[in-house]
């Protein structure tokens, strides 16, 4: 029973700090933090809602080799980030368990680095639903 109340406890504690954003939200936060510009925000907007559906506490695999992916970009832990027990490259320099709470600056920041080497084409999410006019992710967003 106090195992149980542990998992409860820490539960919740991980889910007051998760946060699922607003498509617009989202979008005003990602040019504040630079990530973006407003040219290109929808296409953020869209990988973002294909990969995590807006929420930063999201962990998804394991994939076909064994990494995992992180947070509201779904970052993976093979090439991007750490976990204790499988750091292969760590190119973002952070901890995987950084990317899910709802402070997604370090987020935002991996993102771009991999952004930066291989484009949108690195995110399947982006790759399947994104390809296009995205225009219709930020609509009403004032932007």
């Amino acid at each position: 029973m106090l195992k149980l109340a542990v998992v409860l406890v820490l539960g919740l504690a991980c889910a007051a700090h998760a946060k699922t954003f607003g498509r617009c939200e989202l979008a005003r936060k990602l040019i504040e933090l630079g990530l973006t510009s407003r040219n290109q925000v929808s296409d953020w907007v869209c990988l973002v809602e294909h990969e995590s559906s807006y929420r930063t506490h999201v962990k998804g695999g394991p994939n076909w080799n064994g990494s995992y992916d992180w947070g509201l970009f779904q970052i993976n832990d093979y090439y991007w980030c750490h976990v204790s027990t499988n750091a292969a490259h760590n190119d973002c320099g952070i901890n995987c368990s950084n990317l899910l709470d709802n402070n997604i600056e370090d987020d935002a920041r991996c993102a771009k680095i991999i952004y930066n080497r291989h484009g949108f084409n690195a995110w399947y999410g982006w790759i399947n639903n994104c390809q296009g006019d995205t225009s219709s992710y930020i609509s009403g967003c004032g932007i």
